[in-house]
Order: C-alpha cells, then sequence, then structure tokens
C-alpha cells in the first residue's frame, strides 16, 4: 500500500504510519461537519428539566469544542495541532437536533477530523440528556460537508446525496498550496 492507494496512514508495506507533514507549507483550512440526533423524547421538556438549570445546548458547544481539541489524543495517527476556531451551532426540531461543527486552522495539515469529532461529541452529549426518556435516541448522518485549504483545495458534499465534488482550490486570502 502507498499513498498512490489511497491509504495515506498506510506505507509501501501495509505497516501504520503517521502521514508525514514536515515538507508542507502553512496554509487556511477550513472544515464543517454535520449530523442529526433523532429522538422520540420531548426534546424541550427533557431540556428543561436538566438538574441545576444546566443548559443542555451549551453543555453540547462546550463538549464538541472540547471534543475538536482532544482529536489526535482520541484518534490514532491523527496530528495533534493547534486549532484556531471551533464553531459548534445546535438546532432543536420536533423530533430531532441538528448538530454542525466547522474547525479552523493555519497549518500544515487538514482539520476535517477535529470538525467531525466536535459534531459527535456534541451530539453525544445531547443523547446523554435524551437517553433516559429515550433509549433509542440516535446520532445519524455524520459527515464532513465542506473542507477548504491546502494542496488538493476545496470539498463540497452535494447536498442531494453522500457525494464529496471538488472545486477550484480557493485563490483569495491566504495560501492554499
Amino acid at each position: 500500500m502507498s499513498e498512490h492507494s489511497g491509504f495515506t496512514h498506510l506505507d509501501e508495506h501495509g505497516r501504520a504510519r503517521m502521514v508525514d507533514v514536515t515538507a508542507k507549507p502553512l496554509t487556511h483550512r477550513v472544515a464543517l461537519a454535520k449530523c442529526t440526533v433523532v429522538t422520540s423524547a420531548d426534546i424541550g421538556h427533557v431540556f428543561a428539566q436538566s438538574p441545576g438549570g444546566m443548559n443542555v445546548v451549551e453543555a453540547a458547544r462546550v463538549a464538541g469544542i472540547q471534543g475538536a481539541k482532544q482529536t489526535a489524543t482520541l484518534i490514532p495517527l491523527c496530528h495533534p495541532i493547534r486549532i484556531d476556531r471551533v464553531a459548534v451551532d445546535v438546532t432543536i426540531g420536533p423530533d430531532h437536533i441538528d448538530v454542525s461543527a466547522v474547525t479552523e486552522i493555519v497549518e500544515r495539515t487538514g482539520v476535517e477530523m477535529e470538525a467531525l469529532t466536535a459534531c459527535s461529541i456534541a451530539a453525544l452529549t445531547l443523547v446523554q440528556a435524551l437517553i433516559a426518556s429515550d433509549p433509542e435516541a440516535s446520532i445519524e448522518d455524520l459527515s464532513l460537508w465542506h473542507k477548504s485549504g491546502g494542496r488538493s483545495g476545496d470539498w463540497v458534499r452535494a447536498s442531494d446525496d453522500t457525494t464529496l465534488t471538488r472545486t477550484e482550490p480557493v485563490t483569495s486570502g491566504p495560501s492554499t498550496e
């Protein structure tokens, strides 16, 4: 296996390795991940009954931010990076909660895993609040929706399917090489 096979974390002998990014330039990189928490619980009622008046949505945001910062500890072979921005958004619907996370860095490697981790940890925090009322609460469709920066340029998930499409690299702002 090699980088050309698509498995960048395996060497030519199929052994796990951390990708060498030492020669790559620093570039501005952004990633967006989304997921949905699905539940049959009365979300508003459950969240209103939180112990000590804890705001479950704010707890989920903080958990997501902390999760992004811990990505390299949680996921083998992920580079430890300095994260410049994490934003977690939570939108409550009647039977679901939409969660999105944006991560942003100026670094030698991407920030996609940090966005996915932030999104999933925020969603897990929400499920934890719902699980007593709805043991079947679930997290669905955790996906990367957008990434920009670096050598590969921009990628955007088509909204009507799960296909990532490549767009031209960003040419304004910080270098994307």
